[in-house]
């Protein structure tokens, strides 16, 4: 496997009421990476050498997320907003015809609100395990609840090893590698911003008119609630193709990230 990427340069994208941090490497078809919950442009570096041959990969840090420091909560950390910053920065870099967007748990929801918002800017749509509710569907229970209870009372590290072992497995925390785990310390106060979004539909109606190519991909050990969601996609997406990568749970671009990055690398020639 190549080595990753652990040095790409930062840079940073003025927005009207603050700022965008991203990495890009390589050149062609743009690929645009949108990380989920307690990760940050960190989180991709298995995927950088593999795409980046043959594409130009634009990989954001969501707008709150390292290295944007600033106090959680705040109001700014949303989907909807995600989604404008994004297409800001694809205007920005002037990505004529748009680009590939991949987003993966509650970045497929950045990723599938920047498709509604701007549809011009997604030549393809890749969601990886997302974890969204429909608008016909009734709330559930907040899974990270706890875990920012923790968060609350001062108890960080108990507060992201339990938000990682509930969307990845059991002990999953306990296993993972010192940079990631520095990663989503360095992220746990977004959950303080996050929750106040929990159970954030989509509304059916607003996905359903979209026709750019769509890929929905789920790790083959990932938590059964993921694969329903994809399930209810498909049906809303009658051009959606579907796909499981092996050998991994929710994580699934770093558990197993040669047929991860194989399947976007296909999914982008054919799109």
């Amino acid at each position: 496997m190549p080595a990753p990427h652990t040095e790409l340069p930062h840079h940073v994208l003025p927005l009207p009421d603050g700022t965008l941090h991203y990495t890009q490497a390589g050149d062609g078809e743009p690929i645009l990476l949108i990380h989920g919950s307690l990760c940050d442009d960190r989180y991709w570096r298995w995927q950088y050498p593999a795409l980046s041959e043959m594409h130009r990969v634009i990989a954001p840090s969501l707008r709150g997320c390292w290295p944007d420091a600033q106090a959680h909560p705040r109001a700014d950390y949303a989907i909807d907003r995600h989604a404008a910053d994004l297409a800001q920065l694809l205007r920005a870099m002037d990505t004529r015809g748009g680009a590939h967007v991949v987003g993966h748990s509650r970045g497929a929801h950045v990723a599938l609100a920047l498709a509604i918002q701007a549809p011009e800017l997604c030549r393809s749509l890749t969601l990886a395990d997302p974890g969204f509710r429909f608008t016909d569907e009734p709330e559930t229970p907040v899974f990270y609840a706890d875990a920012v209870q923790r968060l609350q009372a001062g108890d960080a590290e108990g507060a992201v090893e339990l938000f990682i072992d509930t969307v990845n497995g059991p002990d999953t925390w306990r296993k993972m590698v010192g940079w990631f785990k520095d990663m989503v310390r360095d992220n746990a106060a977004t959950l303080l911003s996050q929750i106040k979004e929990a159970n954030l539909p989509v509304d059916p109606q607003d996905a359903a008119p979209l026709t750019c190519p769509v890929l929905l991909v789920g790790g083959a050990q990932s938590p059964a609630r993921y694969g329903t969601r994809q399930d209810r996609l498909q049906q809303l997406l009658p051009q959606a193709r579907r796909t499981r990568i092996a050998l991994a749970a929710h994580g699934m671009n770093l558990a197993n990230p040669r047929s991860f990055n194989r399947t976007i690398l296909e999914f982008a020639t054919t799109a």
